[in-house]
């Protein structure tokens, strides 16, 4: 599946907007779910433009189709990838979009988002009415009053980018500044309470913050229980507690059950709940357009 993820989001002008649904998502099991919620129509009309010069692969009829054995196969292979190339490194990349959320967000109102948008690059065009972007294909969004969404990203690299569908709600794909070193060395191998843990042991438990710190990563019932030293009905309680009051998110996988914090598990482990908006939306009010890819 690796090389049909390849095919769907080359190193192009162009990859289907259906891969990146919504304005930001901070669990991976919503992202999915919105994707296998895209509309047939959609589908069709994205892979079109996709395949357009060249021979369209079996596998994207399929998908373009909305055949459910195809979505499903993607959102597998989406959720293998971002297993072993992403969950390692999110600690660090969180780290550094919480940073980006509070320096962008003091920028906005010390100077206010023409200011703000020209750090990305951005310049006012002759007309003076729009901001232009440097990007090799041209691409120009109306923002006819709406509110225009910012997101820091990792795979954004050398200049923001936007939504291809203009009729989309509008939103800024901003490259993710990290310092050097911020790769870590690797994943610790004991489980050591943090400060934030131990915050939110006193809300929920010692046990159970734990578990929920665990839960970075989609992890099975027998891998919490051997991290944390637990039997196996003791983990599985304590993650259907945590799944029961909306931090965790649950399924089946063949014979193991996965767990995974969800966007609230995320905000009470990290505390980072204000990051959802402090920002991140800036009004139009004297922006009319963004021209890029």
């Amino acid at each position: 599946m690796t090389g049909i993820l390849m095919k769907l989001a080359p190193w192009a002008s162009y990859f289907p907007d259906f891969l990146t649904p919504g304005q930001g998502n901070r669990d991976l099991e919503t992202g999915l779910d919105r994707l296998l919620s895209t509309p047939r129509s959609q589908l069709r009309r994205e892979l079109s433009l996709l395949f357009s010069s060249q021979p369209v692969p079996a596998w994207a009829h399929s998908l373009a189709r909305g055949e459910v054995a195809a979505l499903t196969a993607l959102t597998g292979a989406l959720r293998s990838y971002w297993e072993v190339a992403i969950c390692p490194y999110l600690p660090s990349l969180r780290s550094s979009v919480r940073s980006e959320g509070a320096a962008r967000a003091h920028a906005l109102e010390a100077n206010g988002p023409i200011a703000l948008l020209r750090d990305y690059g951005a310049r006012t065009s002759p007309s003076g009415d729009s901001l232009v972007f440097p990007y090799p294909v041209e691409h120009e969004v109306q923002l006819e009053d709406r509110p225009l969404t910012v997101l820091p990203s990792f795979f954004c690299v050398l200049t923001p980018v936007t939504l291809a569908d203009v009729d989309s709600p509008p939103v800024l794909v901003q490259p993710l500044d990290l310092a050097p070193g911020w790769m870590p060395d690797g994943a610790e191998e004991v489980v050591r309470p943090r400060r934030e843990t131990q915050s939110v042991a006193r809300l929920i438990g010692a046990t159970r913050a734990l578990v929920l710190g665990l839960l970075e990563c989609p992890t099975t019932t027998t891998q919490l229980a051997v991290r944390l030293r637990l039997s196996l009905s003791t983990a599985s309680r304590h993650a259907s507690v945590l799944r029961e009051a909306g931090l965790v998110a649950s399924w089946r996988d063949g014979a193991q059950v996965l767990h995974v914090r969800t966007s609230l598990g995320d905000q009470l482990h990290d505390g980072t709940g204000w990051c959802e908006t402090a920002g991140r939306r800036y009004a139009s009010s004297r922006i009319t357009s963004v021209v890029r890819s």
